[in-house]
């Protein structure tokens, strides 16, 4: 195989991983034929199963390569929120301001990125299905993300950062309402801006309880 035979492959796979969630999040998964996201793509089925066993196998894919495309994307904006060792210092004395900043720039891009918002409207439904992927759906995109916060959250405590404090617990108070207000922006795209002033006004709370009242100048003591 050419170079440019591999990369054109390439580029069918992607296209249909890109019409297949298209697809998935508008109808849900089991509305879905392989021959209609065959035709979205502009290929005749027997074709699309070159690339794909099945349409589960799309499916899966769809988890993978969204998976990866939020991780290179996450690290390209330097809001890196995978590896609790690699961030513990871009917590350290963090201001409230940065602090905000960075989960608004989070939350920004979950809402506005197609891939990511769509993704997210298709597990929306299909965990209801499904007991398989409500499962993978904790999983990745709920406990991670809570034991990723309560790392770091665990380690501040340690480094005297923050109150002493059940960590888990401060993560579930830290992450619930930011899942929420996204939730309510996919809902209701209208309620962008108020979301983002409850945003901000739900860091500054926690920022403050985490910090017994505040630090002076807005810099941990």
């Amino acid at each position: 195989m050419t170079g440019g035979e591999g990369m054109k492959r390439e580029d069918t796979r992607q296209i249909i991983l890109d019409k297949a969630l298209e697809l998935f999040s508008a109808r849900g998964y089991d509305s879905v034929s392989v021959g209609e996201i065959a035709e979205a793509v502009g290929i005749k089925a027997p074709s699309l199963y070159n690339h794909f066993p099945s349409k589960r196998a799309i499916f899966d894919g769809i988890v993978e390569a969204t998976a990866a495309q939020y991780e290179a994307d996450t690290d390209r904006l330097q809001l890196h929120v995978q590896n609790v060792a690699q961030d513990i210092p871009a917590f350290t004395e963090i201001t409230e301001e940065t602090l905000f900043e960075r989960v608004r720039q989070i939350f920004l891009y979950s809402l506005h990125n197609e891939s990511i918002s769509r993704f997210r409207r298709m597990m929306t439904i299909e965990q209801f299905r499904s007991p398989e992927l409500a499962e993978s759906y904790s999983r990745r995109y709920v406990d991670r993300v809570l034991a990723y916060h309560a790392g770091i959250f665990r380690a501040l405590i340690a480094a005297g950062e923050i109150r002493e404090s059940d960590p888990d617990t401060l993560s579930m108070l830290y992450v619930a309402p930011v899942l929420t207000l996204i939730g309510v922006c996919d809902r209701q795209p209208e309620r962008e801006d108020e979301c983002l002033e409850k945003l901000r006004r739900h860091v500054s709370l926690f920022f403050r309880m985490v910090h017994d009242g505040g630090r002076q100048g807005g810099e941990c003591r």
